[in-house]
């Protein structure tokens, strides 16, 4: 079986309620089954996932989650997604037993792991870079300033509409 590159986990990997958490539909498409046989498999299961390791989006959530996919208004899934936490995968590992689930959960787990590391270090730039700014006077102000708008995430894109616009 051909291994999925991590990068390509980490992009599945969303932020939601301040958590990070995989969609079921993502799984799924790692797992190489569909969303519905995987929530069957965690249905009857159902004791081995409390709300801290899988929730179901709100409505709110939702929406706002197709709108930052930009699907169609009547295409697509008709029911809020589930979302399962570092844990949830962790105990799907139990649930689906495939070789193909247990090389994909090996590679999830790393992909976690890996935003752990990535945002410590980040925090640990942050921190150093306030310990350099104390330490020098005030001519290199701009410079520390022009490093901490770099350290920013990008903007979210704007959203263009689509089609063609009539001349009144």
């Amino acid at each position: 079986m051909e291994t999925i590159p991590t990068e390509y986990i980490a992009q599945a990997i969303r932020v939601i309620r301040n958590q990070k958490v995989l969609l079921d539909a993502d799984l799924a498409a790692l797992y190489g089954v569909e969303t519905k046989v995987l929530l069957q498999a965690v249905k009857r299961n159902h004791e081995r996932f409390p709300d801290d390791f899988m929730f179901q989006l709100t409505t709110v959530e939702f929406n706002d989650l197709r709108s930052q996919l930009v699907t169609s208004s009547w295409g697509g899934r008709r029911y809020r997604p589930y979302a399962f936490t570092e844990q949830g995968v962790a105990m799907l590992s139990s649930v689906l037993r495939s070789p193909q689930a247990i090389a994909v959960n090996i590679e999830i787990m790393r992909a976690f792991v890996r935003l752990r590391e990535l945002l410590a270090s980040h925090k640990a730039l942050a921190k150093r870079l306030e310990e350099l700014e104390a330490k020098t006077d005030t001519r290199f102000k701009q410079v520390f300033e022009a490093i901490r708008q770099l350290m920013l995430p990008p903007d979210p894109p704007k959203k263009r509409q689509i089609g063609f616009v009539r001349d009144e």
